[in-house]
């Protein structure tokens, strides 16, 4: 018996189920909502200008007309040839703005793109490293059973020095201790993700749909209005597959760009919340064209085990990954 049977056989003994083929009523609902703010947006750009993109890099630099509010970074790129296109993690407009390759551009403006092995990757890095914290997310909240409730908390900013990216779940479980298996299990669930190459989706929204996204979660309702306040009043979401959370982002493009990835550690952090402790899910992963060997990796395997040391959530502190970000050259 192979060890991802063996895995799959202790699953069906563990807290944990399969992870959902058919998609909740909650996640359903959440899902039109989208959709439906999606169509609205695109329908509501009207008459359609055309803006000058002044694109700077390999193979050369290159003026596109594209459509204003409706071409995003993504679009540039497939002009530019699939090697550009394949490669290009976020866009950087103007020289100071980070964008996210699949948000549509608002005015004409100088676009190049960062990519793993740009010169300097600290910004290509924490972008990687929030996208996995998303994703982290997403097989949290969708591994356990029926009889385990679960609620999204948060993800800190991205720290890549810390070892680890994070994701904060409140779990209806007293002190729950995830064996090697189990960990495993949310390895290979978060790897399937993945590979289903799934796009990060944008999509800034008012408060008051936001709050019908996440009526059911009390942590992302109460962050709401703090995230609204330093964003012009929107709340900006991405979504992948059928996961939809907060961020302001950017994020990488698609979940094909990530490649070695392992749910290290889950710890009980000592939290004040009703309904449950708060457990911190820690990760670390590899984008697609970094290679490491198997002893290498395993050393950021270890790391990435020891508590991460970003702030634990309370109660009374409206905590959110926007806190700590803002999208521009400076971050």
């Amino acid at each position: 018996m192979n060890s991802v049977s063996t895995i799959s056989n202790r699953l069906k003994r563990s807290i944990f189920s399969h992870i959902r083929r058919c998609i909740s009523d909650d996640r359903k609902q959440q899902n039109d909502l989208f959709n439906d703010e999606q169509s609205r947006q695109k329908e509501a750009v009207g008459r359609v200008e055309k803006i000058e993109i002044s694109y700077e890099g390999i193979p050369k630099n290159e003026v596109l007309v594209m459509n204003k509010n409706i071409s995003t970074p993504y679009d540039c790129a497939k002009h530019l040839g699939d090697q550009l296109r394949n490669k290009a993690v976020v866009g950087l407009l103007n020289g100071e703005t980070l964008w996210h390759m699949h948000k549509p551009l608002p005015d004409s403006c100088r676009l190049n793109f960062l990519h793993y092995h740009s010169q300097n990757p600290t910004l290509v890095n924490k972008t990687f490293w929030r996208s996995c914290s998303f994703l982290l997310g997403a097989v949290a909240s969708q591994a356990f059973k029926d009889n385990v409730k679960v609620c999204l908390h948060s993800f800190p900013s991205p720290n890549v020095k810390s070892g680890s990216f994070v994701y904060d779940v409140q779990l209806e479980l007293d002190d729950w201790k995830p064996t090697t298996a189990e960990l495993k299990v949310l390895s290979i669930e978060m790897i399937k993700f993945c590979q289903q190459e799934h796009p990060f989706e944008y999509l800034d929204v008012s408060t008051d749909l936001a709050f019908d996204i996440f009526k059911n979660n009390p942590h992302k309702s109460q962050q709401i209005p703090n995230i609204a306040e330093h964003n012009s009043g929107k709340v900006t979401l991405f979504r992948a597959g059928t996961h939809i959370d907060i961020s302001k982002g950017p994020m990488i493009p698609n979940t094909n760009q990530i490649g070695r990835i392992t749910v290290a550690n889950v710890i009980k952090l000592n939290t004040d919340f009703p309904g449950g402790p708060i457990y911190r899910f820690q990760g670390v992963a590899l984008p697609k064209p970094l290679v490491l060997n198997h002893f290498a990796y395993g050393i950021l395997e270890e790391r990435a085990k020891l508590l991460n040391q970003a702030r634990i959530p309370g109660s009374q502190i409206i905590d959110n990954e926007d806190n700590t970000f803002a999208a521009n050259i400076s971050s």
